[in-house]
C-alpha cells in the first residue's frame, strides 16, 4: 500500500503540474493576453461564463485523481515486469523508439473514437459522458473535465499502451506530452489551423479544434481525437464540418461582442 501511495502522489503531482502548465498557458493566451486579437478565430463567437470554468476545474481535479490511481497501478505493473516498457535505450532501435510513439497515437485514436462513440449510446451517456458535454463552448479546462467513469475509460489508454506496445520510458513520456498538448489545443475554442489545411491531404487526416467544438455544440458526430480517419471511414463527420472550418478561418479580425 505504501508503494501504491508513493506512485499515486507522484503521478498526481506530475499530472497536475502538466495540466496546469499546458491548459493554464492556453487559458492565459486565449482568454487574457490575446483575447481580442484572436477573437475572429473563436469558433463559437462568445465567451463561456465563469461558472462553467469553475465547474471544468472541479471536474478536471476529479479526473486527475482517477488518472493517478490508474497511473500508479500501471507503474507498479511495469516495475513487476508485467508490461512491455523498457528502460535501456539500446534494447530496441531508434527507429522503433519513434515508431512506438506513432503506434501509441494510432492506438489511442482508435480507442478514443470507439469508446467515445459508445459513450454516446443513450444507456451510457448519462453515466459516462454527460459531464464533459456540459461544456457546450469548451475552454482549455474542459480537456480533463470528465465524470469519474469517463475518466477511467480515458485513463485505460495508459496500461493499454504499456501492455501492448514495447515502449521506452522516454517514448511513453513523449506520447503523454503529445496527448495533453493536442487535447488542450482541441478544447481551446479557437481554430489555429491555416485556411489552406482543408484543401490539402493533411486536412483529410488530422483533426482540428473546429471539428471537436462542433461535437460539443451538437452532441453527435465528429467522434475522433487526433485523426479524422475513423470519422471519414464511418461517415460520422458533420456534413457542415469543412464549410464551418472555412468560415471560421476566413473571418476578418474584429472586436468581440459584449
Amino acid at each position: 500500500m505504501s508503494r501504491f501511495l508513493d506512485h499515486f502522489f507522484s503521478s498526481m503531482s506530475g499530472l497536475t503540474l502538466r495540466y496546469a502548465l499546458f491548459a493554464g498557458v492556453a487559458w492565459v493566451m486565449a482568454y487574457w493576453l490575446f483575447k481580442s486579437k484572436w477573437f475572429h478565430r473563436k469558433i463559437i463567437s462568445k465567451y463561456p461564463d465563469p461558472a462553467q470554468v469553475r465547474r471544468e476545474l472541479r471536474d478536471s481535479a476529479v479526473s486527475i485523481v482517477v488518472f493517478s490511481v490508474v497511473g500508479a497501478l500501471t507503474i507498479m505493473a511495469a516495475r513487476q515486469g508485467w508490461t512491455q516498457m523498457y528502460r535501456k535505450i539500446d534494447a530496441h532501435s531508434m527507429v522503433w523508439f519513434w515508431t512506438s510513439i506513432g503506434l501509441a497515437i494510432l492506438l489511442h485514436d482508435t480507442w478514443f473514437y470507439w469508446s467515445h462513440r459508445a459513450m454516446h449510446h443513450p444507456r451510457l451517456f448519462c453515466l459516462f459522458h454527460q459531464t464533459h458535454h456540459l461544456s457546450k463552448n469548451p475552454t482549455p479546462w474542459a480537456s480533463y473535465a470528465f465524470s469519474p467513469l469517463e475518466a477511467l475509460a480515458q485513463a485505460a489508454i495508459f496500461p493499454m499502451v504499456m501492455f501492448l506496445i514495447p515502449m521506452h520510458l522516454y517514448a511513453f513520456g513523449l506520447f503523454m506530452l503529445w496527448q495533453i498538448i493536442y487535447n488542450v489545443a482541441g478544447h481551446t475554442g479557437y481554430e489555429y489551423s491555416p485556411r489552406w489545411l482543408m484543401d490539402s491531404w493533411l486536412g483529410k487526416i488530422i483533426n482540428t479544434p473546429t471539428n471537436h467544438v462542433m461535437h460539443h455544440e451538437t452532441l453527435k458526430g465528429n467522434y475522433g481525437l487526433y485523426l479524422n480517419i475513423w470519422d471519414r471511414l464511418m461517415g460520422t463527420n458533420h456534413k457542415q464540418y469543412e464549410a464551418r472550418f472555412r468560415e471560421v478561418t476566413s473571418r476578418q479580425k474584429a472586436s468581440p461582442a459584449e
